[in-house]
């Protein structure tokens, strides 16, 4: 479909997996691929805190690529790998997205492709009619 609008971010696993990192469907929503806590291109291991925020961060940047930013998310989707970090993963997420308040999932999964990795999410924004 050539009416999408795809960002890439070069990250390996974008090439390696054949995948965008986000989508921009013609009537406004894009949908952000999973994203993990990477920084300069690196896995970068931390409490499951700063793993959530670091994760978001690169939705936004890949929302960014489409001028949309973190008012714009109408859902996000939290996997982790115990649910032990539930508190601090919802603590990270009413950080960054309380004023927003999207529908939002949080579940509990096996694991990740690299097992330092505690979290991984999703993110869907829309684009209003006003902002096309």
């Amino acid at each position: 479909m050539s009416d999408l609008r795809r960002v890439t971010t070069g990250a390996p696993w974008e090439e390696t997996f054949g995948y965008s990192r986000a989508v921009e469907l013609p009537n406004g929503l894009v949908l952000v691929s999973g994203c993990t806590s990477i920084v300069d291109g690196e896995i970068a291991a931390g409490d499951p805190y700063e793993q959530t925020v670091n994760a978001f961060d690169v939705a936004f940047a890949a929302l960014g690529q489409l001028g949309l930013g973190r008012e714009d998310v109408v859902r996000t989707r939290m996997y982790l790998t115990h649910a032990r970090d539930v508190e601090d993963v919802g603590r990270a997420h009413k950080a960054l997205f309380d004023s927003v308040r999207p529908a939002a999932s949080m579940l509990i999964v096996s694991g990740f492709v690299d097992p330092s990795l505690v979290v991984e999410v999703e993110v869907e924004a829309y684009r209003g009619a006003e902002r096309s």
